[in-house]
């Protein structure tokens, strides 16, 4: 036995016998391996690896720019990361929100998103968040309504776009695009984007004249083109109509928080301006009246502007604009009701004046309980477009379904023939029931734009010859006495002023002491 028989013996297993000896991962310098940290931003294509202008993602996460996905779609139909079938309708638009140093970041936390950013996106509206705030305001509390409109998706619907834990999606030597050597883009196409490829033939003094342009021309720092950036310090300001009484908030924010932008002076918070005109007519109870001219006469309805204004006015809306003029009545049943209001005909179209569905308005007073009530039709819950119909008779299991806006008031006889013309297996009247015209005789949103528009300009031509006068007179008061803090202060009357306080104290504590020490005695009788 010697001294040092069992000293290289250890108690463990080291890291070279692990990696060497027990099956442990050696280490792979191969090129296949050496892209795998090759990843790109969360702010870039993936098709051109360039900053986007107008990101789509696909239902897995992956984003691209609308000039890249579209013409490679249209020549191969495969996605162009996972190499499978991509429709391009599954493709969403998102939504990315800017602060005002022109940095995306989260538009509830705030938060700025960098590489190690966990970044989702809620499929039904587009809006890009940090995860944080879904999994605690929508998740946790199992509350799922977009944080931003309201509008109600599933869990199905958020689709992660960065995710740092789990970064094999940003991975180059994995895209199909890249290992194919797929080309979506010509140097022809390239060349068709340059407005000179068009000119055939070009006169000297033309052609200097458009290079000239070219050096020259500078372009507008105001895009009105439609942009997918959503910048929040760019917002309206409060006039005398909108302006509540309550502050936006963003002093107390930008003093308690880092990462918003510094407000150092208070504004008032801005109130919707459909709920000012809504709130309106609500208080003055205005109803409103229309008449639909069919082939067969007149339907007069009378709408309810003042319980559920957003349908009438979308309803008015589209009376006032033609837009049911020349529609047809698509069903029919007897007993039951009749549905129009969708310009193809097909019981599947038509639109609401805002391009696209809005809320349900229900109320407990407003009931399906009579003949000629007049209600929305929709596809499920707040889907409401522009197709309407009247009942032939109660029918209080489309209740708290449909919304109820308002009511035949006159042509029941016209209503009374409509019912008994006959219909096909698919409830589709055989005799054509036809739109001709739609008339308008009361719209109380007209009344209260109008008087809102009166409201502002009165007080702008108010508000403004005063604020000019006081900045006129505050100007010509102040005085500069020296450089420095305190330059407007006036010394010497700030002594006058103390020593004549001073002064002032001084007599009224004598006073004080000469009433207390001055006294007599006074009547015993009532010990």
């Amino acid at each position: 036995m010697g001294k040092k028989q069992h000293q290289q013996d250890k108690l463990y297993i080291t890291s070279t016998e692990w990696k060497h000896f027990y099956g442990g991962k050696k280490a792979d310098t191969s090129a296949a391996n050496s892209l795998e940290f090759r990843r790109i931003p969360f702010h870039c294509c993936a098709l051109s690896y360039q900053p986007f202008n107008h990101p789509y993602c696909t239902p897995e996460g992956h984003v691209f720019d609308l000039e890249n996905i579209a013409p490679f779609l249209k020549k191969y139909g495969r996605n162009p990361i996972t190499g499978e079938p991509l429709d391009p309708k599954k493709l969403i638009k998102v939504n990315f929100f800017k602060n005002a140093k022109e940095e995306f970041h989260c538009p509830i936390t705030y938060k700025v998103f960098n590489e190690n950013s966990h970044i989702v996106c809620i499929a039904k509206t587009g809006n890009v968040f940090s995860w944080d705030a879904v999994e605690e305001l929508n998740i946790k509390p199992n509350y799922f309504k977009d944080l931003l409109n309201d509008e109600q998706f599933t869990k199905k619907d958020i689709i992660t776009i960065q995710d740092p834990s789990n970064l094999t999606k940003f991975n180059l030597s994995t895209f199909y695009h890249v290992k194919q050597n797929l080309k979506w883009e010509t140097d022809d196409t390239l060349e068709k984007n340059e407005p000179s490829y068009y000119l055939k033939t070009l006169s000297n003094e033309a052609k200097s004249t458009l290079d000239e342009l070219k050096s020259s021309y500078v372009k507008p720092t105001t895009s009105t083109s439609s942009s997918n950036y959503v910048n929040l310090s760019k917002t309206a300001k409060a006039d005398a109509v909108n302006a509540a009484n309550y502050s936006s908030g963003r002093v107390a924010a930008s003093l308690t928080s880092t990462v918003m932008e510094i407000y150092t002076a208070q504004e008032p918070a801005i109130i919707d301006e459909d709920e000012i005109r809504y709130t309106r007519i609500r208080k003055l109870g205005k109803k409103g009246y229309a008449s639909l001219v069919t082939n067969y006469g007149r339907l007069n309805l009378e709408l309810y502007c003042d319980l559920v204004p957003r349908t009438c006015e979308n309803f008015l809306k589209n009376c006032a604009n033609k837009y049911y003029k020349d529609t047809v009545f698509h069903r029919l049943i007897k007993n039951f009701m009749i549905q129009g209001g969708d310009p193809t005909g097909t019981g599947s179209g038509g639109q609401s004046i805002w391009g696209k569905t809005f809320e349900d308005e229900f109320k407990q007073n407003l009931k399906h309980n009579c003949r000629g009530i007049l209600s929305m039709a929709n596809s499920g819950p707040n889907t409401n477009k522009s197709q309407f119909f009247l009942t032939f008779r109660e029918l209080p299991s489309l209740d708290d379904k449909h919304t109820v806006f308002g009511k035949l008031v006159g042509g029941s006889d016209v209503f009374n023939k409509i019912e008994y013309i006959e219909t096909d297996k698919k409830d589709r009247p055989k005799t054509s029931i036809k739109i001709e015209d739609c008339i308008v005789f009361v719209d109380p949103f007209v009344e209260i734009d109008a008087q809102l528009k009166a409201e502002r300009e009165k007080a702008l031509s108010n508000g403004g010859n005063k604020s000019e006068g006081n900045k006129e007179k505050s100007a010509g008061n102040l005085k500069i006495l020296r450089q420095g803090v305190g330059k407007y202060i006036n010394n010497s009357l700030l002594f006058e002023k103390k020593h004549k306080i001073d002064s002032d104290d001084q007599t009224e504590l004598r006073s004080k002491k000469l009433k207390n020490t001055q006294g007599s005695f006074g009547n015993f009788s009532s010990w």
